[in-house]
This record gives C-alpha cells, sequence and structure tokens, in this order.
C-alpha cells in the first residue's frame, strides 16, 4: 500500500527570499520570524513600499504556523525608525490630500495586521524610535531598547497629529498626563525614562540587545499558541475601542490638513535643515 502522503498547507508561510523585498530584511530561524527596516541611511523612515512590504512580511509570519514569535527592528544603531518619510511626503502628498488619503489606508493596515496578527510581537528597539517609528513600537507586544536611544513624538512640532497609534495608545500606555506631555512637548524620552513610564518592557546595553530579545522570544515559544493568542485578543480591547472610534476620522482630518499651511512650513522646515518659524505660521491667515 502505498504511503499516505502529508500535503503541505497554504497557511505555512513563504521562504522569506521569495518576497524579494526593496527595504526590508526578513528572515525565519526555528520558531522566530525577524523583520528589519532596512533603510539605514534614512533612518529607516517608512516610505509607502517600505509600509506595503512589512505589511506583506508580518501577514506571512502569521501565516506560517512554524513561528511563534515575530521581531521587528531597524538596520544598524542609529535608528529603530523616524516614521514617515517626509521626503517622499513632500514630492508625492504634501498638497495633494486624496494620495495622503490612500497613503494612510496602507498604514492603518500595517497597524491592523500588527495587532491581529494572532501571535506574540516584539519591538526589538535599536536606535532612536520617533513619530510613526514609536507608533510601530507600541502595536508590538513588548519592547526591548538599547540603553543609548530616545523615543519621541513630533507631530504637534512638524505639521501633524499622531493619530495612527499614539493618540490612541499612550493614554493606555503610560496614562493620560504623560501622554499629553509627550504629544504636546515632541520632547526626547530616554531609555530609561521610556522605562519607568512602560514605553518599554527593558533596556540593555546595545551589545545585549540580541540575547535580551532571544531569551524574551524564548520564554514567549515556551507557553501555549492558543491561549497566548486569546489572551492578545481580549488585551487588544481598549486598544480596539479607542482605534476603531477614531482611526476614520484621522484619517479623514489629516488628509485635508495636508493642504495646511502648518504641513508645508513644518515639512519644509525639515527637509531644509532648518527651524519651523511658529511665529510666521500663528500669523498666517
Amino acid at each position: 500500500m502505498a504511503k499516505s502522503m502529508k500535503k503541505s498547507s497554504i497557511y505555512s508561510g513563504k521562504p522569506p527570499k521569495s518576497f524579494r523585498f526593496k527595504h526590508l530584511i526578513y528572515k525565519k530561524e526555528d520558531y522566530k520570524a525577524t523583520i528589519t527596516i532596512n533603510r539605514e541611511k534614512v533612518l529607516n523612515c517608512l516610505d509607502i513600499t517600505t509600509i506595503n512590504e512589512l505589511t506583506a512580511a508580518f501577514k506571512d509570519a502569521g501565516w506560517d504556523d512554524n513561528i511563534a514569535v515575530i521581531i521587528l527592528t531597524g538596520a544598524g544603531k542609529q535608528a529603530f525608525s523616524t516614521g514617515a518619510d517626509l521626503n517622499e511626503q513632500q514630492e508625492s502628498f504634501l498638497g495633494n490630500p486624496k494620495d495622503y488619503y490612500k497613503w494612510m489606508y496602507e498604514f492603518i493596515q500595517l497597524h491592523e495586521v500588527m495587532r491581529n496578527v494572532g501571535k506574540p510581537t516584539i519591538a526589538r528597539l535599536n536606535g532612536i524610535v520617533v513619530g510613526g517609528g514609536n507608533e510601530l513600537n507600541i502595536s508590538c507586544d513588548l519592547a526591548i531598547a538599547a540603553d543609548h536611544i530616545y523615543i519621541r513624538q513630533v507631530g504637534a512640532a512638524r505639521g501633524s497629529v499622531a493619530a495612527a497609534g499614539a493618540t490612541q495608545f499612550l493614554p493606555i500606555l503610560v496614562g493620560d498626563r504623560r501622554a499629553r506631555e509627550i504629544l504636546f512637548l515632541c520632547e526626547e524620552i530616554p531609555a530609561a525614562k521610556a522605562l519607568e513610564w512602560g514605553l518599554v518592557n527593558q533596556v540593555v546595553p546595545y551589545k545585549k540587545l540580541d540575547e535580551a530579545v532571544d531569551i524574551m522570544a524564548e520564554k514567549l515559544f515556551k507557553k501555549l499558541p492558543e491561549c497566548l493568542r486569546y489572551t492578545k485578543q481580549q488585551l487588544n480591547f481598549w486598544r480596539d475601542l479607542s482605534w476603531h472610534t477614531t482611526i476614520g476620522h484621522a484619517r479623514e482630518w489629516l488628509s485635508l490638513h495636508n493642504l495646511s499651511g502648518e504641513v508645508k512650513e513644518g515639512i519644509s522646515a525639515f527637509n531644509q535643515k532648518r527651524s519651523v518659524d511658529y511665529r510666521k505660521v500663528r500669523k498666517a491667515k
């Protein structure tokens, strides 16, 4: 009698190399999937290609039954991610709310996938964590930071609003007053303070970062996957409630606000490496 052959599941994930990602390094090792934003020269900022590749990688890791833990990090030592690619924003979206509306959809979908991937996710914070980069951080379940990093939101200083994660999730993570301080003042939060405030779970020397992430991943591997998945689903309740109540409105408002002089001045000042002229913006009619 011929031996029965077990069919390979369509839900088994794909070999990482088959994706041919342009801006990511995607690896699967044993039970871990590691997704690395590979744009070190531009501080691992997020253009539309990177966002779509991140979504594809998280989906694949979620589908792969061999993967128990997903790790997100950035290339190099300087930056985890500094959020939206402001060169792309200026060239493609400034004054173009219709296309910015489409861009926001892709960023929103990335966060939906990260939150609902069904497996624990760890942010390996290898460098500075700014703007939308911090929104990626807080969309992960856990975070381990190198001791040289800082976390910063910059929307109110640069013509945007951190409305795709930070405004919804920071009050839950750090409390209302601290969330307002982070989002209003846009100041750097050193790693030690980030730990004290609950923005990260651990802070370690950079040379110990991989070891700490591996230890955390192994602890998560040694848990029952369905129980862990449902625990994550239940813990997502307050985030989901806040997110789904506000994110559609945020997408609309940010798209229209794209026409504002505040956005033009904030992005132009950043790309020209100068200070924002806040007095001029306040006097503008």
